[in-house]
């Protein structure tokens, strides 16, 4: 496998990937693992579906990759058969019910402890900014929110955003339209939950003191934002460092298997805080 490529294919705007620190902390991770091995990561940026099956038909035809990481899985995904049926060696980033390797996070767990640390807080109208509804672990956070709001006593109101800058703020603006308004609000991803602060800091609305924000995928720039950002933090680089060993298992001819993804915890900062006794 010396010098091997391993394909991994974005689908969406370059512009918006490229912000997100997910990705780029997950391919370091691929690479760190990689690297002994004399692989590396071959990434492409394309703008629909009908161009990624396209870039594995073109990298199964000449070679070019000696397997393909999946990420983004979604309902009835046409991606895993597709990649099986032209021989690509495929790892996939999420659950699916096929024989395929797999690194499963703990999706559900991260909502489970969202509504729980809110809730030890006072809060009892909770709102979620989503990623895309198509995506599975989507409908897994979801699943899982309703149901430790549930337990908890805790009203949840969920609006669907797009990862984007641009949809946490219509998100977040959509939730304060909401009756009742939160007194805490979940984000799928760091990027919308740092675009909502911002503009909660522009409509002059105290963050933690009106509203509490928590968001998913912890990254420098929860840290940096004003005030710093709570968030359910799983080690991205380590995801990648286990996608990384499974397609290496993959290549040397291992079989498929389920692989755990990294633990998930919360690093509570500035940005939560008690319920306000009134909205």
């Amino acid at each position: 496998m010396a010098g091997g490529l391993i394909g991994l294919v974005l689908t969406g705007s370059a512009d918006r990937i490229g912000v997100e620190p997910f990705f780029m902390e997950l391919i370091a991770g691929m690479e760190e693992a990689l690297a002994p091995a004399g692989a590396t990561v071959l990434l492409l940026v394309v703008p629909d579906l009908a161009a990624e099956l396209a870039t594995y038909r073109r990298w199964a035809g000449d070679r070019t990759v000696a397997a393909v990481v999946v990420v983004n899985l979604v309902h009835d995904d046409v991606r895993p058969a597709h990649v099986a049926g032209l021989g690509l060696p495929a790892v996939l980033a999420g659950r699916h019910p096929g024989p395929f390797a797999k690194v499963i996070t703990d999706d559900a767990g991260a909502m489970t402890t969202a509504i729980e640390t809110l809730s030890a807080l006072g809060h009892r109208v909770v709102g979620r900014v989503s990623g895309p509804a198509e995506l599975v672990h989507t409908a897994e956070r979801t699943t899982a929110i309703r149901a430790a709001a549930a337990r908890c006593g805790v009203a949840v109101t969920i609006v669907e955003g797009d990862y984007s800058a641009g949809g946490g703020v219509r998100g977040l603006r959509a939730l304060l339209a909401s009756e009742p308004r939160p007194t805490a609000i979940v984000f799928d991803n760091d990027v919308m939950a740092v675009a909502a602060e911002q503009e909660l800091s522009r409509s002059g609305i105290a963050v933690p003191g009106q509203v509490s924000l928590l968001a998913c995928d912890d990254s420098p720039l929860c840290e940096l934002a004003v005030p710093p950002l709570s968030a359910l933090s799983t080690d991205v680089h380590e995801h990648g460092l286990i996608l990384g060993r499974a397609v290496l298992d993959l290549v040397r001819g291992e079989p498929g298997r389920d692989h755990r993804g990294p633990a998930v915890s919360i690093r509570q900062r500035e940005s939560t805080g008690v319920a306000p006794l009134t909205v």
